[in-house]
């Protein structure tokens, strides 16, 4: 029979993870486990102040299932928020890209910018089509053509050329001073008749013009075959003039055309009847 002083192992080791058997075996007691009323007092609060038993239990409770099918319907709400906020960097990706493609695309394409470049030869070339879209010219030949005019259609077409001019400007100037893109960096400053707006890139002007006027001539002058194919060549090849030259980008020049050909509606809703024209003309003389 066993001394009543004799301890017992759990206490006499000091472990609290260890247990003994009748046959005087030690064995691993599992702390996940609960305890019997008979283990010693300091075993039973160190497993209950033990946080992760804690939360274990808590997750397993009832109530805490109860507010986990409540907040199910929240939960969506958050996913859709969550879709929704993924949206604009989505974009924010795209644009940066697409950018980035124009930027790389409009480096390759800039075979003329100086005389050193691949296509430097051509420069002069590039720089007489880039005079030929410039506004200057266009307003001196139109003013020259309308007060030149005799008949009372062909001052009438003029006068509208020239406030479509006028409009063209007026509309570049204010997208190029809102959006306020820089030119290409291999872009030579050493373009003919420039102003305080023309350090900007977006939109092309030489672009945007020439889309523009050569609506307007296929549509109010009788032009034959080949001339009206001249005038859409003219247009293409200022628009890739700019580029070449390395004065815009190509998202630049691809903009400036689409803005050119509705600004031509612009023209036609604004038109000058032969009646107001009479009235100008007699304001003036």
């Amino acid at each position: 029979m066993p001394s009543p002083k004799t301890k017992s192992p759990a206490r006499s080791g000091g472990s609290p993870v260890l247990g003994s058997s009748n046959n005087g075996r030690y064995e691993f007691m599992s702390l996940t486990k609960p305890m019997n009323r008979s283990s010693p007092p300091h075993l039973i609060q160190r497993q209950g102040s033990d946080p992760a038993t804690a939360r274990l239990r808590a997750s397993e409770s009832p109530t805490r299932r109860r507010g986990s099918n409540s907040s199910t319907g929240s939960g969506s709400g958050l996913q859709e928020e969550d879709g929704i906020r993924l949206n604009p960097s989505f974009f924010r990706v795209a644009l940066s890209s697409l950018l980035a493609i124009d930027l790389w695309l409009s480096k390759r394409l800039g075979v003329c910018a100086c005389e050193d470049s691949s296509w430097g030869s051509v420069r002069p070339l590039m720089k007489l089509i880039e005079i030929s879209g410039h506004g200057i010219p266009w307003l001196v030949g139109t003013a020259y053509c309308l007060f030149k005019s005799d008949s009372a259609a062909g001052q009438e077409v003029m006068l509208n050329l020239f406030m479509g001019l006028l409009l063209d400007l007026i509309l570049v100037g204010i997208v190029k001073a809102v959006v306020r893109r820089r030119r290409p960096a291999h872009n030579r400053m050493d373009m003919f008749a420039t102003f305080s707006v023309d350090r900007y890139s977006f939109p092309s002007g030489h672009a945007t013009r020439a889309a523009m006027c050569g609506r307007f001539l296929l549509a109010h002058l009788v032009l034959a075959a080949p001339l009206r194919v001249l005038v859409l060549l003219w247009a293409g090849l200022v628009g890739l003039s700019r580029v070449l030259l390395g004065r815009h980008n190509v998202t630049d020049v691809m903009f400036g055309f689409w803005m050119g050909y509705w600004q031509y509606n612009l023209v036609e809703m604004l038109w000058l009847s032969p009646q107001t024209l009479q009235g100008i003309l007699g304001q003036l003389a």
